[in-house]
């Protein structure tokens, strides 16, 4: 990590791993072989991938039930009362149908449906990840969502891991296979013997899911391909270097290739930040993970001005971003890019993470320019009604024919025009 002066072209922004050519080859193989032979196929791939016979991916009840004798009342109490933040945060997104009438008795509006079903990827088999259950679950559930199916890689057991399938069970989910990677993307994109198609699929994987899901956008629609992790912390002399060294860390240990950026006017926070860093770098139990991520991809920049300093992490558009200034309420108004901006010096970030309501899925590598958060429009589709009455194609017939012409699209104007000739008796 080193300090460096802020410039226009920061020049920070990674391409997203789209792949190599043999793992594309792989991926499509593999969603072709699912399309064709369905459970078979399925079955194959996780004896292959997961080392692992599965003869039926729908996980029981029996296994659901069971799954709760490990989680202690302290785990169930901190997953229930998260459940209710994220809830309580996506229910004030719902969206309504809309309606207007005018004067000559045109009705316009707005149809908001949601979507019939939806698939959630849960990565798993060597780790477990409940936060990401809820995150994607729980917007969906929101939304109206009838049919949620959830797909997660199995352990070595055959099993998903019990923290997995409580998680799942406090939501509701009755819709659970044993099954991942581009083998489950497949399957929830055309459907099995078992596994139902849906409609959406959401939820982070590997290079290989990443991969899949880039294939059968179009036959599905699909949340976002999200690039590694990344954090940006902007900071003037109130903020507290031990505090904003432990942010970034909280990052690196993502990814070797995740992103942990401070951006400050003050240089002698940028020093102690950097000596802080490395010092907590030290007794970090995935040190190799986060320091390969420090080497590469972190960096403090240093500007001459707040004001400098906000316009470079407008220009980062960082997928987190943390406000450690004097006043951050006043800062926020001109922050522009970001997907979650954390506001105070006890915001952090795993914050968002995990409990306080907002969604964690965020947009990365600079999308946040022009995209948002996962949220509850992202399982709905929108309709335009449109109700014209006599009156009003008496009054604009005329103007929507000439308009048609202008495209030269004759068919378009007569369709008009018919209407207009009925109602004057030829």
């Amino acid at each position: 990590m080193k300090i460096i002066p802020v410039t226009r072209d920061l020049s920070l922004k990674r391409s997203i791993d789209q792949g190599t050519k043999d793992q594309r080859q792989s991926v499509e193989s593999i969603l072709q072989a699912v399309r064709a032979n369905g459970d078979e196929a399925l079955r194959q791939y996780t004896k292959q991938f997961d080392g692992v016979d599965v003869s039926d991916t729908l996980v029981s009840e029996e296994e659901r039930k069971a799954a709760y004798a490990s989680v202690t009342e302290d785990t169930l109490a901190i997953i229930r009362e998260a459940i209710a933040n994220i809830r309580d945060f996506h229910e004030r997104q719902v969206q309504q149908s809309w309606m207007t009438t005018k004067a000559d008795g045109t009705i316009l509006g707005q149809k908001v449906t949601t979507l019939d079903a939806v698939g959630v990827y849960v990565p798993g088999g060597r780790a477990a990840y409940p936060s990401s259950i809820l995150m994607n679950v729980v917007p969906a559930q929101v939304a109206g969502v009838k049919r949620i199916v959830m797909t997660s890689p199995p352990q070595k057991n055959g099993k998903l891991s019990d923290i997995v399938l409580v998680t799942a069970q406090e939501l509701g989910v009755e819709e659970i296979h044993k099954v991942g990677g581009a083998q489950a993307v497949g399957a929830l994109a055309y459907g099995t013997e078992s596994i139902q198609a849906v409609d959406k699929i959401v939820g982070p994987g590997n290079i290989f899911v990443a991969l899949a899901k880039q294939l059968v956008f179009g036959t599905v629609d699909i949340d976002m391909i999200a690039g590694p992790s990344e954090i940006a912390v902007l900071a003037d002399h109130t903020g507290k270097a031990n505090y904003i060294a432990a942010d970034l860390l909280s990052q690196a240990e993502h990814d070797p290739m995740s992103s942990s950026l401070l951006v400050t006017n003050d240089a002698a926070l940028a020093d102690a930040v950097l000596e802080e860093v490395e010092k907590q770098l030290q007794t970090l139990p995935k040190k190799e993970i986060a320091k390969a991520s420090i080497d590469d991809f972190g960096a403090i920049y240093l500007a001459e001005s707040l004001d400098d300093a906000i316009e470079a992490v407008n220009e980062l558009a960082a997928e987190h971003l943390e406000v450690h200034v004097e006043q951050p309420w006043e800062v926020l108004a001109q922050i522009r890019h970001a997907g979650a901006i954390f506001l105070g010096e006890y915001s952090s970030e795993p914050v968002g993470d995990y409990f306080a309501g907002p969604n964690h899925v965020l947009p990365t590598n600079g999308t946040a320019r022009f995209s948002s958060p996962l949220n509850v429009e992202d399982f709905t589709k929108k309709s335009s009604i449109i109700s014209y009455s006599k009156q009003a194609i008496e009054q604009n017939g005329e103007k929507i024919a000439a308009f048609a012409r202008l495209e030269d699209l004759e068919a378009h104007a007569r369709a008009v025009e018919i209407r207009l000739e009925a109602d004057n008796g030829k």
